[in-house]
């Protein structure tokens, strides 16, 4: 009886032992699997807005500090700490607010709110959308990257000369994130660079999307733009290092170059433009630049084989060549000195 008691009594102490275990395990695994995203970035015009308390998701909707976005957003912002009442005004639109309710007004007319604003470890925090909306900006949750983008544009100073899909997500892999198709003569505004591929956008009718910033797509350019095409241009070429040199190669391989080839590659490659086959062809694109006003992506011709210009590099910055003519290198980069600066033609900028 007390050996029948015994084991009895052991097998409740392993099975309290397991559960304890489970418990445990559980209590270790749980916290983690429902921790919290970090808090989404804001972005206002294309910069970041330094909020002094992140931004809180409740009921799917983003709740910001009150007085930091409305001010930031160009209004003026009163408080009444009686009633926890904001008054925002911009322009002629009047917004007020009592924190905590589920209703707005607007010049007076009441509007109905998703999620109330409410108090969050003493700072008073406001629906972003609704406010922002209500003070005639757009608003864009960016779910590929959690950041939220507000834009106060009313000019739309980007022309698209190529049609180009308008993407929800910087990325051309798959079409399942086509918008639609933004037909030539077509006006947007850019809001940010997101790299040297793409560009945030809005449109006239107050979409937030993505846009390729490959040159032939519109007619926009900012330096910065064109310094991060440009390491995009001398990446591209420098997968090709090493790569055998050939009189004539075709342009439609990548196992072998010449001079003009080579460059047509790499700026189709990266930056979808389509340059000529033969380097004098090649030196009729672009702007003619100086020898002293270089920069990283020019193109550079040389005379060469007794003809005026015969050779053809892309300047790589801090005076260096990226461009192919011998057998024994190759792609290959090269100071830009010597018998290159007493063959030099004329320069070309294509960016």
């Amino acid at each position: 009886m007390l050996r029948r008691y015994a084991t009895l009594k052991s097998v409740t102490l392993v099975k309290i032992a397991s559960a304890a275990s489970l418990t445990a395990l559980l209590l270790h695994v749980n916290p983690a699997a429902a921790a919290s995203s970090p808090p989404p970035p804001v972005y206002l015009d294309g910069k970041l807005l330094p909020l002094p308390v992140d931004p809180v998701i409740v009921s799917g909707q983003s709740l910001v500090p009150m007085r930091a976005i409305l001010e930031s957003e160009g209004a003026k912002v009163s408080w009444d700490a009686g009633t926890k009442t904001v008054t925002a005004t911009k322009n002629d639109v009047e917004l007020t607010y009592r924190i905590g309710s589920d209703v707005a007004y607007e010049d007076g007319r009441q509007l109905a709110l998703s999620t109330p604003g409410q108090t969050v470890n003493g700072t008073t925090m406001v629906p972003l959308r609704f406010f922002s909306e209500s003070l005639g900006n757009v608003v864009k949750w960016h779910s590929y990257s959690r950041t939220i983008s507000i834009s106060s544009a009313k000019t739309y100073e980007t022309n698209v000369e190529y049609g180009a899909n308008l993407r929800s997500t910087p990325d051309s892999a798959s079409d399942s994130n086509i918008v639609r198709l933004l037909p030539t003569g077509t006006h947007i505004h850019v809001i940010r660079e997101i790299d040297a591929d793409w560009l945030e956008v809005q449109t006239e009718n107050g979409e937030i999307d993505f846009l390729s910033a490959k040159p032939k797509y519109t007619d926009y350019g900012s330096a910065s733009l064109t310094d991060k095409q440009a390491d995009e241009l001398i990446a591209a070429g420098s997968e090709y290092l090493g790569t055998p040199y050939e009189f004539g190669a075709s342009s439609d391989q990548t196992d072998t170059f010449d001079c003009s080839s080579f460059v047509k590659r790499v700026f189709q490659q990266a930056l979808s433009i389509d340059l000529p086959r033969v380097s004098y062809d090649q030196a009729k694109v672009g702007k003619e630049v100086s020898i002293d006003d270089l920069q990283k992506g020019d193109l550079l011709f040389f005379s060469a084989r007794g003809l005026d210009i015969g050779h053809v590099a892309i300047y790589a910055g801090d005076g260096q060549l990226l461009h192919t003519y011998s057998k024994t290198l190759g792609v290959h980069f090269e100071k830009f000195d010597g018998q290159w600066k007493d063959r030099f033609v004329t320069a070309r900028r294509i960016l």
